[in-house]
């Protein structure tokens, strides 16, 4: 049976370091001394009804779980190279949250943070609110599942992912991803998904200027684009849109059908650009 601490207050510098095989709970970190690292270096151990409010609280914690626990804006930088962690009913305040983390489970947390689970590596997300500038800079193998969320510069980078039922509203998403699928989805935002590789797009709704641009092996299956305009430049793409999309300007290859275009744009590019605009009900014509 494990050890309980709980209904303490910790101010101290690393005050529970290296704990194994232990519960946290209803414990307090805060005070005068304003010690740093209070459970850097713990194994095997859970933290519950917990509040957080001195830097890095958690560092190169290992099979742990925290359980509806919360930081403020002072306890920055609260989870970093960690592994194997579940974290369920918690609120997450103070810049650069998570970072460096692998084998993560994220349940019905709000997360509050300009810098949000850089460079981590196998990331469950699932019912969460997430307001962050840059979420999941640079990660891989994620999978996301009803998550809300609103920022800038989202998701870039990130390598092997799926996305089911999110809506995000955000800035300049998906630049670089490569290997993601997502479903079911409203992504709103511009500049949405440059450079990417591998993407696919199914069942989302797609809203913004200048979506989709210098893409590689980019997909689309049954989408609705809303205020789209100077879409696909430079892409390798097969999309299928139901409904209008504002404006095409010069697809590098590939296929785009959709019921009506606003304007199909064919400029001057040094690059030879063959895709084809095709309209649904000519397509249906032609067999």
């Amino acid at each position: 049976m494990k050890k309980i601490i709980e209904n303490s207050v910790f101010d101290e510098e690393r005050a529970l370091y290296g704990l194994r095989n232990v519960i946290v709970k209803g414990c307090r970190f805060e005070g005068a001394a304003d010690g740093e690292s209070a459970l850097k270096e713990c194994k095997d151990f859970g933290v519950e009804d917990c509040s957080f409010s001195l830097r890095y609280p958690m560092w190169h914690a290992e099979n742990f779980y925290v359980q509806n626990c919360k930081t403020d804006e002072f306890a920055r930088a609260a989870l970093w190279f960690c592994k194997n962690g579940k974290i369920t009913d918690c609120t997450f305040k103070g810049i650069k949250v998570l970072r460096e983390c692998d084998e993560i489970n994220l349940v019905n947390c709000r997360i509050s943070s300009p810098e949000t689970l850089w460079k981590c590596r196998k990331v469950n997300i699932a019912d969460c609110k997430i307001k962050s500038e840059y979420l999941l800079f640079g990660s891989s193998d994620i999978n996301l599942n009803k998550v809300e969320m609103q920022g800038k510069y989202s998701f870039q980078y990130i390598e092997n992912g799926f996305i089911e039922n999110c809506n995000f509203d955000t800035k300049d998403a998906f630049w670089n991803c490569k290997n993601l699928y997502v479903k079911n989805s409203v992504l709103k935002g511009e500049y949405l998904g440059w450079y990417s590789e591998n993407l696919t797009l199914d069942n989302c709704v797609i809203c913004g200027t200048q979506p989709l641009c210098y893409c590689k092996n980019l997909k689309l299956i049954n989408c609705r684009m809303q205020g789209c305009d100077l879409a696909f430049e430079m892409s390798e793409t097969y999309a299928e849109i139901e409904g209008h999309v504002d404006s095409v300007k010069n697809p590098k290859s590939g296929i785009i059908i959709a019921d009506s275009v606003g304007e199909i744009i064919n400029s001057r590019t040094l690059t030879p650009c063959t895709g084809q605009v095709v309209l649904r009900k000519e397509k249906a014509a032609n067999g």
